[in-house]
């Protein structure tokens, strides 16, 4: 990856411009959330030329963003967030990403750190037989291919209502689980094929299931209304996404994009940008195909938690209750919304592209779950797993002015193909069991692709969106014990 040389005007602390004469076909600037350690990083990748690439997109409304985790993706930066015009914009599936809602569920328990820690280990290779792991990992569900139609329609209330869960579970689920515009009849055969035996499972690369102890708190009242008691409770976070189903729905939907970008006589700076306008059958069709992968990962990450709530019971011999394995929030950072947005003082339906950003919509927005409608949506981030992890809150702020979206992680500042080339699998488990925290992972490389070395400094990131007021701080977690796909 060459280093970027294009312009970067300074805006404020946290706030880097690309501006909108970049490049010949710019149709707005390319705003960068970054502090002044972090967008030397930036520099060093191409993503930038990705964000400017972005402004050219027809209908395209506002800036074209990347938040400070931004590093190169496929079309858009993954980080990036681009509204384009619901009647004169389009869609891009490289707005969205090749896993289809990848995204964040978090759980809290009754549990104390001191009560946990001497059953760390059996807990993590317990959840490891449970919960099944690693590239081609099937499930324990098995669907035929016309039964996975209600999963992809129906999301995680398919699986609360197949006994995977508790109907409060949906009521702290961005979208209660399930978006509505799904149809699966836009979703290929082979597509299904490959959800079918994956669904419940965690996958592989940078999907992790941890077991955290909650190490400091920002906001007392905002932790307690999240179910957060303070330092030492024991939480649950697993990131996953829609596995192989939403990779082929994003591989097919691409195939149709290409066509259509020519078709419709679209000019575009990187044929990854290959998009429909939004009004178009071709978008009409990719949006609910899509819905569908959203669909498929919310229904995913229930399974889990469902197993996750099993394994606790046996390793600690309690109830799911006495226990207290509730959902506080599962969120996606790779999908499109359709969305209603205020822009130079007129209501627009825009459609939001976040990949790799989190929704952190501000107080009262309807579409936040009525538990935290007043406080903002929850923007869960993991870090590394070596480091800290956090909660945020939306802010009013970030509803002005990036569409209500933040971060989604650390980022990466390595490939997977360095990293591997520079830590060794032995050595980044011993050096985080010299931290407390025991690891295990599905493969022989995963641990060595995953290593903290790999990602930026998670803290850092969060603190570049609390500056900016695009998302504000409630807690930060730490790992005890890790399992990685």
């Amino acid at each position: 990856m060459r280093d970027w040389k294009g312009p970067l005007e300074t805006v404020d602390e946290y706030r880097y411009r690309i501006p909108q004469g970049y490049k010949p076909g710019m149709r707005t600037c390319g705003i960068i959330y970054a502090n002044a350690r972090l967008i030397e990083g930036v520099k060093h990748d191409e993503a930038p030329e990705q964000v400017a690439n972005v402004a050219t997109l027809p209908g395209i409304t506002g800036p074209s963003m990347a938040m400070p985790d931004i590093h190169w993706g496929y079309g858009f930066p993954i980080g990036g967030v681009a509204a384009t015009d619901a009647e004169e914009g389009v869609l891009s599936p490289g707005g969205v990403g090749y896993d289809i809602n990848c995204g964040v569920r978090l759980l809290r328990t009754n549990l104390r750190a001191e009560d946990v820690r001497p059953h760390i280990r059996n807990l993590i290779d317990t959840i490891f037989e449970e919960v099944p792991s690693g590239l081609g990992s099937k499930g324990k569900v098995r669907l035929d291919v016309s039964e996975l139609d209600a999963v992809l329609e129906g999301g995680a209330a398919w699986a609360v209502g197949k006994g995977f869960g508790l109907e409060d579970d949906l009521d702290h689920i961005e979208e209660n689980g399930r978006m509505e515009a799904a149809d699966a009849s836009k979703v290929s055969r082979l597509a299904k094929q490959r959800g079918a035996p994956q669904l419940g499972t965690l996958g592989a690369g940078n999907h992790f299931l941890e077991i955290q102890r909650v190490e400091e708190v920002y906001d007392d009242a905002a932790a307690r209304a999240l179910g957060m008691s303070g330092p030492g409770q024991v939480m649950v976070m697993v990131h996953t996404g829609s596995r192989g189903c939403g990779y082929q729905i994003c591989d097919d939907w691409l195939k149709v994009m290409h066509q259509a970008y020519r078709k419709y006589r679209i000019d575009l700076p990187d044929p990854q940008l290959a998009c429909a306008p939004a009004g178009s059958q071709e978008a009409r069709d990719y949006f609910s195909a899509m819905a569908c992968g959203a669909n498929y990962a919310w229904a995913n990450r229930q399974l889990i938690t469902h197993w996750v709530r099993e394994a606790f019971g046996k390793v600690l011999g309690q109830s799911s209750g006495e226990l207290g394995l509730g959902t506080v929030y599962d969120l996606a950072h790779n999908i499109a919304k359709l969305e209603e947005h205020e822009v130079e003082g007129r209501r627009r339906r825009l459609y939001v592209h976040r990949k790799g950003a989190t929704r952190a919509f501000g107080p009262d927005r309807p579409e936040v779950v009525p538990a935290f409608r007043a406080l903002g949506q929850p923007v869960l981030i993991p870090g590394n797993m070596g480091s800290e992890s956090f909660v945020l809150l939306g802010t009013r702020r970030a509803m002005d002015e990036t569409f209500g979206s933040a971060c989604h992680g650390a980022g990466r500042v390595m490939s997977r193909n360095q990293a591997v080339r520079q830590f060794m699998d032995r050595q980044v488990i011993a050096s985080l069991g010299e931290m407390g925290i025991y690891a295990r992972g599905a493969s022989d490389t995963v641990m060595s692709e995953e290593a903290p070395g790999a990602y930026k400094d998670v803290a850092s990131v969060v603190d570049v969106c609390h500056g900016a007021g695009i998302a504000r701080k409630v807690a930060r977690l730490r790992p005890m014990g890790v399992m990685k796909g």
